[in-house]
């Protein structure tokens, strides 16, 4: 049984307690936290009565030390940086849920985040954390940068076609959708009630720190500089987020070509489900699992292509994809604690 840490008490933090209450090889010892010193978890999350009885701990990592195997940080962008270089010192393995190390270029996190960035040598030490594009260095590493919800859908369907190069990589357009628990349990105005329900808008337009995060790693996929717009929005629902993707296919690709390379890419993925034809994803079925579910249009006689993709940005697109790396990181099967199917309706 391997003992682990949670340090953060929000959303991800409970979203990794549940999936871990039903994990037979990983046991929290910790949650470590600034305002509910004290108080068990239980009684912040009532889902949780009966699952777990851990009481938060102070936000002294000290009490770590020589206690734990491995550590959860759900932090905000900042605070991870001096507690991962301090854990992994004593040889405590670590899943970063936040921003710290998913940028490779330390101008661009300084120029996005507005902090400086104070563990540069770490960056080339993490490894991005989409176990089906970089599992193999994932099994090699002790930090892994979990990386955003956003990126996460735009990333597992865009990668294979970049990588075959099937699509032109001048013009993709991400039009992504998120539940509001995206933008985590903080109180804040712009996700009051009022201020969402019945409504829908853009936001975070050319500026979205997801952004650079995902032309990252398309560029990597690519072998090349790719020509990304993505345009997240604010949906009144609790979690979840859908993708659409719009790209131009190169000459001569047609759907089965297209269908062949997802098939082939991921037809050994436990998470990753690409829709029978006829089939696009929708976050009910995906809400409370860690899966990626796909689909695609094609029109052929203009070239060009609709992606769509679906996945529960709590899960997968967070607490559970965490999961998936630390079993990856822990050697322990991958999918434990997490499979199941999504919840709907």
């Amino acid at each position: 049984m391997y003992k682990v840490a949670i340090i953060g008490d929000g959303y991800t933090a409970v979203e990794l307690l549940r999936l871990i209450s039903g994990h037979d090889q990983m046991q929290v010892e910790y949650v470590l936290s600034l305002e509910n010193i004290g108080r068990e978890f239980a009684h912040i999350y009532p889902q949780l009565l009966g699952y777990s009885d851990i009481v938060c701990s102070p936000s002294d990592i000290n009490i770590l030390k020589g206690n734990c195997d491995a550590a959860f940080l759900a932090l905000p962008h900042g605070q991870s940086v001096p507690i991962a270089k301090q854990l992994l010192e004593w040889g405590i393995k670590c899943v970063d849920l936040g921003a710290d190390f998913r940028l490779k270029d330390v101008k661009v996190y300084e120029e996005y985040y507005h902090i400086e960035h104070q563990a540069q040598d770490l960056l080339a030490r993490a490894v991005y954390g989409i176990p089906e594009l970089y599992r193999d260095q994932i099994l090699k590493t002790d930090l892994v940068a979990n990386p955003g919800c956003y990126p996460t859908g735009a990333i597992v369907p865009l990668a294979p076609l970049l990588e075959a190069g099937l699509i032109k990589t001048d013009y993709i357009i991400i039009d992504s959708k998120s539940g509001v628990t995206g933008a985590g349990r903080e109180l804040r105005a712009s996700s009051h009630f009022c201020e969402v329900h019945n409504g829908i808008r853009a936001y975070g337009i050319g500026t979205h720190r997801h952004g650079p995060e995902i032309a990252q790693e398309l560029g990597f996929c690519a072998g090349m500089e790719v020509g990304m717009r993505f345009t997240p929005h604010l949906v009144p629902m609790s979690r979840g987020i859908l993708s659409t993707i719009y790209v131009n296919l190169n000459r001569g690709i047609r759907g089965e070509n297209v269908r062949d390379c997802l098939r082939e890419k991921y037809q050994d993925e436990p998470f990753v489900k690409i829709l029978p034809d006829g089939f696009m994803p929708d976050t009910n079925w995906v809400k409370g699992s860690n899966n990626v579910h796909i689909g695609f249009q094609i029109d052929e006689h203009r070239g060009n292509m609709v992606l769509v993709s679906a996945l529960d940005n709590l899960t997968k697109g967070a607490s559970g994809q965490a999961i998936q790396n630390m079993n990856l990181i822990l050697g322990i099967e991958e999918t434990k604690g997490l499979k199941m199917p999504g919840l709907h309706p």
